[in-house]
């Protein structure tokens, strides 16, 4: 069951994540800049007040989180618990040495960033760079990419080709033979694989802007 400081404290950790106050936030998805103050969350009458499922689609379009992390956020009590994580940029990641044959973080010459515990010990992040990806990421923009998280069409992922080409899409399609991925970016074509082309692809489960 979700109570209502587990709510609470995701809007709150998301406002926090895109370096916005939940008054920033609530601006941002076209709300009234008040709609997630503390003094909205109790009435008058003493009485919880939560928040609509209007306002949290808004803010979820906004800041282009999925519902996914956004309920990681509510589950994990706000992400208050913190652990490091791998961090290599996005330029790198096509270079020998960072990743297994399973697409699982190895070898020497990661930093670290914090970022809240989730259930995949395997996850990592990669520092955007250029703007191959505008407008959905910028440079300098961190991705957080789970190995182990399933991928489902739709999805933004990050995928690794035999020839060390390393990128950022959207997966269109997936068959037997081929994997269809859409550009972020409209000046970048899609792109269309033959699996026996990719090395690995993962999911992206969120990024820090």
């Amino acid at each position: 069951m979700l109570s209502h400081s587990q709510l609470w404290s995701a809007i709150d950790a998301l406002a926090h994540r895109f370096d916005l106050s939940t008054s920033g936030l609530a601006k941002r998805a076209g709300l009234d800049p008040t709609t997630f103050n503390k003094s909205k969350r109790i009435g008058a009458d003493g009485k919880q007040r939560w928040p609509s499922t209007e306002s949290i689609a808004k803010i979820l379009e906004a800041t282009g989180a999925s519902l996914d992390e956004f309920m990681a956020l509510v589950t994990s009590g706000g992400g208050k618990s913190m652990r490091p994580l791998p961090l290599i940029g996005l330029a790198q990641a096509g270079v020998g040495g960072f990743f297994d044959d399973g697409g699982f973080p190895a070898g020497s010459g990661w930093d670290e960033v914090n970022f809240p515990s989730i259930e995949d010990d395997h996850t990592y992040a990669l520092e955007v760079s250029g703007d191959s990806m505008l407008p959905l990421y910028r440079d300098g923009d961190r991705i957080i990419v789970s190995p182990n998280a399933p991928i489902r069409r739709g999805d933004r992922v990050v995928v690794k080709t035999v020839g060390g080409e390393v990128m950022a899409k959207e997966l269109k399609r997936q068959t037997a033979k081929t994997v269809e991925l859409r550009s972020m970016n409209p000046d970048h074509a899609d792109r269309v694989l033959g699996m026996d082309e990719i090395a690995w692809i993962a999911r992206i489960i969120w990024a820090s802007q």
